[in-house]
């Protein structure tokens, strides 16, 4: 399934379209409850800004050999990526930009429920070079073994030539518009925030609305010399972080990373 229409800043999307949900139970390889990491059912996300499509040939490695549910790409060329590898489904990808976020989802233990791909306010750097203007793609799943829905966001700020303050508005925004997808369903938000300092400031701003920044322990860039830091992490809503890990590096100037979520808070 491929994204639909973009939706400016701050809008409400369109109705996602609907689909008949199966029955909770068990999956073969999984448990029967998303909070049992013993059971292998944790939901195990990946993230990776692919530099500019370079690190292309990693993924299905990458989604394989760290078993999981979710992938989500940064700076793909969406017109060079495949249907479906392996287990796993493509569930939307942008098609305005020229570096273009995509998702992977493992359909034998999700139903995709919609997606949506959101426009967020630009910087200086996208009005001139026009990189991207698509900066959040969003899917909703529902997973057949709990039967809970979750929200799980693809994300790319702003790159570090514009200020800490749009980035901050960018991810409150995105935040905002995936809630408005799925109202009152856990949420989980991996990329490239662009944003390797002064986390504590980002963090702060969306404890406000109720969201958790989880960072993994070691930096997640390798581009340049004297810069680097945690360009990738996560924000959370309602979901447990078991942990973050930075995951070995690639052909790519950024590093994986994979987030743990051992499952609903309030469950």
């Amino acid at each position: 399934m491929r994204a639909a229409s973009v939706v400016a800043p701050g809008a409400v999307p369109v109705a996602v379209r609907g689909a008949q949900r199966a029955p909770a139970g068990n999956i073969e390889g999984l448990g029967s409850s998303l909070v049992d990491d013993k059971s292998g059912n944790t939901m195990r996300v990946v993230s990776y800004n692919l530099r500019e499509h370079t690190a292309k040939g990693e993924i299905q490695a990458l989604a394989e050999d760290n078993a999981v549910d979710v992938l989500c790409l940064q700076e793909a060329d969406t017109n060079d990526i495949p249907e479906s590898f392996g287990e796993y489904t493509l569930a939307a990808s942008t098609r305005n930009n020229r570096l273009g976020l995509a998702a992977y989802y493992r359909a034998e233990r999700f139903e995709l429920l919609g997606t949506q791909v959101y426009a967020l306010k630009k910087s200086m750097h996208d009005r001139v070079m026009s990189p991207a203007h698509e900066r959040l793609l969003a899917m909703h799943l529902h997973d057949r073994v709990s039967g809970q829905d979750v929200l799980i966001g693809s994300f790319h700020a702003a790159p570090l030539t514009a200020s800490n303050a749009l980035r901050k508005k960018q991810v409150e925004s995105a935040h905002g518009l995936m809630r408005a997808l799925a109202p009152g369903v856990p949420m989980l938000m991996v990329g490239d925030f662009n944003y390797p300092w002064f986390h504590l400031g980002l963090k702060k701003r969306i404890e406000r609305d109720g969201f958790t920044l989880t960072r993994s322990s070691t930096p997640t860039y390798l581009g340049y010399k004297y810069v680097k830091g945690h360009f990738d992490f996560a924000t959370s809503y309602d979901l447990v972080i078991e942990d973050v890990v930075t995951l070995p590096a690639g052909v790519s100037d950024h590093r994986p990373i994979l987030v743990r979520a051992q499952g609903l808070a309030t469950a």
